[in-house]
């Protein structure tokens, strides 16, 4: 009789490990908290890869075309500068624009301006992470719960999914870089 129980407890853990489980997901790699240097670096990574630059530093045209402007590195449209002239007729029948120094663009929206991202007060100096994490995923205007939905080219809904180790990571970068003093004008309608 214990040799038959003996075996059924050994079936039945046998059994029981053999039953399916959910296998960890592979792609799913665990967030290590990784030290200041290495987040930032990671952050510029992320900045690099997602085309923060491609919008929110100005640029100025190279022999082989768009060069990055490195002391206005992120700083957004520049406030000091007039407003671009943009072909209202074009925007009507639905195409986009870009300024020569590809911070703004007009569209049936109007004309917005890329956001000053540096860590002066004029961009995102004063800005909490969740206020970042809000604007990015939420695509709320800084961070506002009850702000307007960022404008094209903004591509927030791009990132709705993306992980608060990512957002932190680039959130630090930008708290690293150089502030640049720069306010952004307000995003304009065309008049009608």
């Amino acid at each position: 009789m214990k040799a038959i129980s003996i075996s059924a407890a050994f079936l039945a853990i046998f059994l029981i490990s053999c039953q399916k489980t959910s296998a960890p997901d592979p792609d799913q790699k665990p967030f290590v908290k990784k030290d200041s240097a290495e987040l930032v670096q990671y952050g510029k990574y992320l900045v690099t890869i997602t085309g923060c630059n491609d919008c929110h530093t100005p640029k100025k045209m190279g022999p082989k075309g768009p060069e990055l402007i490195e002391e206005l590195l992120l700083s957004g449209f520049q406030g000091k500068n007039a407003i671009p002239e943009f072909d209202k007729q074009r925007t009507q029948k639905g195409f986009a624009q870009m300024s020569p120094d590809m911070t703004a663009a007009a569209g049936p929206w109007g004309i917005s301006f890329a956001a000053n991202l540096t860590p002066d007060e004029t961009g995102i100096g004063n800005w909490t992470f969740d206020q970042f994490k809000t604007a990015m995923t939420q695509g709320k205007y800084k961070g506002m719960e009850n702000g307007r939905l960022l404008l094209p080219p903004m591509p927030w809904f791009n990132f709705t999914e993306m992980k608060d180790e990512d957002l932190q990571a680039i959130f630090a970068y930008l708290k690293s870089i150089k502030p640049v003093e720069n306010v952004v004008p307000a995003p304009k309608q065309f008049e009608k």
